[in-house]
């Protein structure tokens, strides 16, 4: 049998290094990988000094804070990894798996539940692992396979707990097969191993992370979050070639802010900048979520949408009109109208930027008709 103090001893060391080394590099990147990996590791800290404390067999408190430290840095795991798809857990989510967890322990401690010893501890600490896992199973990296160990321990870790909780109710946990193989000892020799790899993926992930997010930035308006115009034309590029070869129509819609530049001149470019977001909220709420909405320039915006039909495209272009005319007034000042044009290709020849030409020709048809109206241009075939 292993000597837990020993072990935990280890872990303790492991984790503490590993927590100075993920804060150095979180301070540096500023990356929510390694921030939520700071606060796992600090937790888990916390709780081998909980757990290793002289005396903390004997005193109430002890236990129940150990499995509630752990059981929280356990779904942070999860967080971290859910940060490398660009997905947020929400922050309570790891306090109350905490909180449940330490509430068991301290009902069997005082003998008021008849369940087994631990056995929401265990259950907490395996799910938390298991929804780490599944994040990694999804995670599709920019240049690197370092998750893949990561994802194979988070995935043994989250078996572990499992078979830990069968043989916890099964046999006890004072049963020798439950203390020779399933122990707290095995278990700490368990997460030394995790936080091993850990510190080899460390870098790995967090620079992956950080090429994500500057590729991100890369293709999106700062101000709307849209995609800016090159990022657009290259994606509805390929969108195109695709809605050619699945031989449906592609429509593309020209969407301009009326009478923009009174905006900027009586109220300011902070007036025009709402003006602007607020018509970028409409578009993301009216489109769905294949199509592709872009800022073009200024205060004029583009959409491809793919198998669409004429009808549906003016539909969506009324849609964001009512919806911005919706929203709240920012400052008392009354947001733009909007004018659209909107061209659409039913061929399997047709070029992105011809359909563009069409649709901001329909565009300043609209503008000279007097604003505040939809124009379709004859599709190209």
């Amino acid at each position: 049998m292993l000597d837990p103090v020993s072990v935990k001893f280890v872990l303790g060391l492991v984790t503490l290094t590993l927590c100075l080394l993920f804060l150095g590099s979180y301070r540096k990147t500023r990356s929510a990988y390694n921030g939520w990996w700071c606060v796992a590791l600090g937790l888990w800290l916390a709780s081998n000094l909980a757990l290793s404390w002289p005396g903390a067999s004997a005193q109430w408190w002890a236990i129940p804070l150990g499995n509630a430290l752990l059981v929280t840095g356990s779904f942070c795991v999860w967080g971290a990894t859910r940060s490398l798809r660009r997905r947020v857990m929400h922050a309570w989510f790891a306090p109350a798996a905490g909180a449940a967890a330490a509430i068991g322990t301290a009902f069997d401690q005082t003998e008021i539940a008849s369940a087994p010893v631990g056995l929401l501890y265990l259950l907490l600490m395996g799910t938390g692992m298991a929804l780490a896992a599944w994040e990694l199973f999804l995670l599709k990296t920019v240049n690197t396979k370092a998750h893949v160990p990561l994802l194979l321990t988070a995935l043994s870790l989250g078996c572990y707990f499992a078979v830990r909780a069968v043989v916890y109710v099964v046999s006890g946990p004072g049963s020798d097969l439950f203390r020779m193989f399933l122990g707290p000892a095995i278990t700490a020799s368990f997460l030394t191993v995790l936080l091993v790899i850990v510190a080899f993926s460390m870098t790995a992930l967090s620079n992956d992370q950080l090429i994500s997010s500057l590729r991100e930035k890369a293709t999106r308006d700062d101000l709307t979050g849209l995609l800016n115009r090159a990022a657009f034309t290259e994606l509805a590029e390929v969108e195109l070639k695709e809605s050619q070869l699945r031989r449906v129509s592609a429509t593309v819609i020209m969407a301009d802010l009326d009478h923009f530049k009174s905006i900027n001149d009586t109220h300011g470019h902070a007036a025009g900048d709402v003006a602007i977001k607020a018509f970028a909220d409409a578009c993301q709420a009216a489109v769905r979520r294949t199509d592709l909405v872009g800022r073009y320039g200024g205060e004029e915006f583009v959409i491809f949408l793919s198998g669409v039909l004429p009808d549906q495209a003016t539909a969506i272009s009324r849609e964001i009109s009512v919806r911005l005319k919706a929203m709240e007034k920012p400052g008392g000042v009354a947001l733009p109208t909007v004018s659209y044009g909107i061209s659409r290709s039913t061929g399997t020849d047709v070029a992105l930027p011809d359909l563009i030409k069409d649709a901001d020709t329909a565009l300043y048809e609209a503008k000279d008709r007097g604003r505040d109206t939809i124009v379709s241009a004859p599709p190209q075939s």
